[in-house]
């Protein structure tokens, strides 16, 4: 994610923090100064640390999670309205899906369970809400609460929040995964609207970043799902790209700058003087190629050469989550050898757009 920087590694997952979240430290490390200076600020600082320390807990839940059913996790990062867990695909299986769902607020109960067993045990235990925030209140009888907050606000059937997933597989184990998708987006979109009004007519503004995040993460989380869903059953000849330029390694950027002010293309297959496929020159390396201002550099430096192909009889499905998997937008079709075609973002827009306006003037 843009705007963040990687504070550490757990469990071989990256963990970045979003630079908002320096924001949210600055609020709160000057709130809690007003209450009770400076000791009352580094007690507010030590309660936000404990609270996303919490909040990785409940991320790694749901990695650890994914990671059983053999989905990796990219990365965590910590944002002021809570962690995203990117997994590199959510399980096809809805079952599975619900499992991983579950998985963090479980973090949370467990959590919760142990706090309040210490609290008991050592007499110290008060719910007293009143003093969630306050430099008045005990840490631990706090973070007790908070994780029972935690778990209350997450399984909201608030799409993508948890419990919107657990209620997207609830519905996908009884209908088509496309249409459980949308009703689960539909009722996100619903609790965004409720966020943002509560947010507006009590002054509580985080209200109105988590009404945001709700509704565009439901959003593009059902037009994901739909795009998938049109493409199933559909070879990836047909939405290939045939008709492209190719570059030497020994080419220089400027050139390839000069074939791009000349047409629309914008990511380059590179083949050597046999003619194998030994690397793909993508907009991303171009574009950092020209902010370091490296116009005499030889394309063999700057392109990638770990990329995905695919085969013209490969389904378009797959090789859009073998591409969400490896975190790339060009995809070029090798058949025997030989490079027959190229397949992007870009390109399935266009196709799928294509598509749907053929399919209805056969039916007008």
């Amino acid at each position: 994610m843009g705007w963040s920087w990687r504070i550490g590694r757990v469990l071989g997952i990256d963990v970045y923090l979003h630079f908002t979240f320096l924001l949210l430290l600055a609020f709160f490390g000057y709130s809690f100064y007003e209450r009770g200076g400076l000791s009352g600020a580094l007690w507010g600082l030590a309660f936000l640390a404990a609270l996303f320390g919490i909040i990785v807990l409940h991320e790694l839940g749901h990695a650890l999670a994914a990671r059983r059913y053999g989905i990796p996790t990219r990365d965590i990062t910590l944002l002021p309205i809570g962690g995203v867990a990117r997994l590199e695909r959510m399980p096809d299986d809805p079952k599975q899906e619900l499992v991983v769902a579950l998985a963090g607020p479980l973090v949370n109960v467990v959590i919760a369970a142990g706090l309040w067993l210490g609290l008991v045990l050592s007499q110290t235990l008060t719910m007293d809400y009143r003093h969630l925030l306050s430099t008045e209140g005990f840490l631990l009888n706090q973070l007790l609460v908070i994780n029972i907050v935690l778990v209350v606000f997450n399984l909201i059937p608030a799409f993508p929040m948890d419990g919107g997933r657990v209620l997207r597989a609830l519905l996908a184990m009884r209908m088509e995964y496309t249409r459980a998708t949308q009703i689960a987006a539909t009722i996100g979109q619903a609790f965004a609207v409720l966020f943002g009004l509560l947010g507006l007519f009590t002054g509580h503004f985080m209200l109105l970043f988590i009404a945001l995040f709700v509704w565009l993460g439901a959003d593009a989380e059902a037009s994901m799902v739909r795009i998938k869903s049109a493409l199933a059953g559909i070879p990836i000849q047909r939405a290939m790209q045939t008709q492209f330029q190719v570059v030497d390694p020994a080419a220089r950027l400027s050139d390839v700058l000069a074939a791009i002010s000349a047409g629309y293309q914008r990511d380059f297959p590179v083949l050597d003087a046999a003619g194998h496929l030994v690397g793909v020159l993508t907009r991303d390396e171009i574009m950092h190629a020209l902010a370091e201002q490296r116009f005499d550099a030889p394309v063999g430096e700057l392109m990638d050469t770990e990329f995905v192909t695919a085969h013209p009889r490969d389904m378009l499905q797959s090789v859009l989550a073998r591409c969400e998997a490896a975190q790339c937008h060009v995809v070029p079709v090798v058949d025997r050898g030989r490079l027959v075609g190229l397949v992007s973002a870009d390109r399935l827009g266009e196709f799928l757009m294509l598509d749907a306006a053929l399919r209805g003037h056969r039916h007008a």
